[in-house]
């Protein structure tokens, strides 16, 4: 299987390690995974800002880099569900427009073979337990795009039991949006703060030292509004939980 990674803007400019982690998560796996240097945004925050004609020619390009691949995989739900979601509603918004199938034909191929990381290990490799060992104790927040938009479930939840040494605690309030939204914590900072701090007194709460999610812009949210409160904890993105081994610990 082609199989290449889609790291995301913000994985790339501010959190490459987790963009390092799925690599020797997956290679530890057995999967031969690509890294097509010719990818960039996917148009995500354009589109989710009201440009969504800006965002048409970033959506373009992401199908040209990845369409040859049989699956492309990203440590982020959010990205995974502009592809997934609002590709197929960009092709449908031209072709209303009157300018015919063009864009839906582009974007197509690559919807269905877009993989937010923890359903690819469970979908696609039918694995759980990945080898991994974390000897921490653990809370795990959904990220809104993970839960609403691509509907994962719990297979972040059965990924993180499976991991040597973890204990999994459930999050009070799991459901509740961190506050993060992209824009949303620009536009509204106010409100935003304060669900951050519920989100962090919720996960204080459980007495884990470690948040993990699987976006780290939800998680720059969460450890910024961590840092301020001196919570005590750290944002951890699950993909460098699952990646760590006991000879190879990474944190």
């Amino acid at each position: 299987m082609r199989v290449a990674l889609f790291l995301t803007c913000v994985n790339d400019t501010l959190y490459p390690e987790t963009g390092r982690a799925v690599v020797r998560l997956l290679t530890r796996l057995g999967v031969d995974i690509d890294f097509p240097m010719a990818q960039t945004c996917c148009g995500q925050a354009h589109y989710n800002t009201g440009y969504r004609h800006e965002a048409e020619p970033l959506a373009v390009k992401f199908s040209e880099v990845f369409r040859e691949y049989e699956a492309i995989v990203t440590p982020s739900a959010s990205c995974a569900a502009m592809v997934r979601e609002l590709y197929p509603r960009l092709g449908r918004r031209a072709r209303d427009e009157g300018r015919g199938e063009g864009l839906t034909a582009v974007l197509t191929p690559v919807v269905p073979k877009t993989f937010e990381l923890t359903e690819f290990l469970v979908d696609v490799l039918n694995v759980t337990d990945v080898g991994a060992y974390y000897p921490h104790r653990v809370t795990y927040h959904p990220t809104c795009h993970g839960l609403r938009g691509l509907g994962l479930g719990d297979r972040p939840a059965r990924l993180l039991r499976a991991v040597k040494g973890l204990e999994l605690v459930d999050l009070p309030g799991a459901e509740e949006c961190c506050g993060f939204g992209g824009t949303f914590a620009l536009k509204n900072p106010d409100v935003s703060a304060a669900m951050g701090a519920d989100k962090v007194r919720d996960a204080r709460s459980t007495g884990a030292d470690v948040l993990c999610a699987g976006d780290n812009s939800c998680l720059m949210h969460i450890g910024g509004t961590m840092a301020r409160l001196d919570a005590g904890m750290r944002p951890v993105h699950i993909a460098q939980i699952l990646a760590s081994t006991e000879e190879d610990p990474l944190g």
